[in-house]
Parts: structure tokens; sequence; C-alpha cells
């Protein structure tokens, strides 16, 4: 059944991780894949491009369908694979209303954190300010908080959404396991800790754990003081 999916990935890529997620869900292993070197530039080959055209991982497809986005890939093979599985978007219309919220809240958490990682890749040397650092750092801790109270609730505990592992851990968690990664607190963020801690030892997450970080595990102090 997996035979005919390919996925061209980067490790470490939150996006790239999500999809992954997702197929071990789903019980699709045996999918082709292709691990790319981002430093090498490897994600703007013609092979990828032939099926991203913007050069950008990951770069999935499904017999002759194409699905790049990796919110839309996770999606799809939920909808194509329900019976199978992990169920990842309940039934019940409430329950999905909440999975739903959080999954594309996920966006904003993972942008507020890329602005504070990458500003000083993405902003020339003479055009940085530290006004703008400060304001992102800010931005990144109210959204932080938020993920800390949502966390908080009882009736959504122990995963993102409630009692069961859904489309929301799949698209969330990589961008959670990326904040650790580049030294998020654990003592600042109890919450999000103890889930990271918990969720980190499911198999689809073990299972497809980026290789480099198990080569390095050692973390980075970009987000210490947020």
């Amino acid at each position: 059944m997996a035979k005919d999916m390919t996925l061209f990935w980067g490790s470490g890529s939150p996006p790239c991780w999500k999809v992954m997620i997702a197929l071990e869900e789903k019980n699709l292993q045996g999918y082709n894949q292709k691990l790319l070197s981002f430093e090498k530039m490897e994600h703007k080959s013609k092979e990828v491009m032939d099926v991203n055209p913007r050069g950008q991982l990951p770069a999935f497809k499904h017999g002759d369908k194409i699905i790049n986005e990796s919110y839309a890939a996770c999606f799809y093979l939920e909808n194509q694979f329900k019976s199978q599985g992990q169920q990842l978007v309940p039934d019940c219309a409430e329950e999905q209303a909440v999975v739903l919220q959080r999954a594309f809240e996920g966006q904003t958490l993972q942008q507020k954190q890329a602005d504070v990682i990458y500003y000083n890749w993405r902003v020339p040397e003479e055009e940085r300010h530290d006004s703008a650092v400060k304001r992102n750092k800010q931005a990144l801790t109210t959204e932080l908080k938020l993920w800390e109270g949502y966390l908080s609730k009882p009736e959504v505990s122990p995963y993102i959404a409630g009692k069961s592992f859904t489309f929301a851990d799949v698209v969330c968690f990589p961008t959670i396991a990326y904040g650790f990664r580049f030294g998020l607190s654990q003592e600042k963020y109890p919450r999000l800790a103890e889930y990271y801690k918990q969720v980190k030892e499911r198999p689809s997450i073990k299972d497809t754990w980026p290789p480099h970080w198990l080569e390095n595990p050692q973390t980075m102090d970009v987000l210490k003081d947020v």
C-alpha cells in the first residue's frame, strides 16, 4: 500500500517530521523515502523540483497525486486511510473542533518560534535591531504561555487536544520538540515539558526522530531566555 508513496525529507525539519509521524500513525511504513541535505542544497535538485516546484521539503507523492504542504499531506493521509492505524481526526464534532483549532494554531507557534531562532540568519547584520529581537521574544513568550494554559486544562490532557493522540499532536509536537532542541526552558514551561517528555516516547515519534539529533543530542541556547 505504501510502496506507491515517495517522500523527500530533511532531518530536523518540523514540516517533514509531521508527514513522517502521520505515515507511521496510519501504519504506512515501507514508503519510498530519500533523506536530503539542506546544507548541500539537495532540496533544489531537479528530482525534488519535479515534485515540488518551490524546491522545498517535504516533497510527497502518492501515486500520481502530489501533496507537498505538510498539513495537507497529513490531512490527506488521515482521510484516505481513516480506518487504518490511529484515528487522527475524531468523529465527534465537539472534539473535532478542538483538534482542528489547536492544529492550525500550531502554525502561529511555529512562526513565532522561527522569528526568534532565525532572525540573525534572515536579517542582514546592518539591518538588525535589538528592539526587533526583544519584540520577537516577547511575542513568542506570550504564545508559549497560551499553550501552557491549554495543557493545564484537565479535559484536554494528556495530549494537545484531549485524551487521544490526534492530528493536533502530529502537527504540533515537532514544533514543540524543535523549541526544546533550541534551548526552551523546561522549568519555565513545565506543562509543555511534561507533554514533550511523554509524547517523545511514542513509537511513531521515536521511529522518526531526526537522525542528526540522535547523532548530536546537544541542545542549543537560542531560546534559553524566552
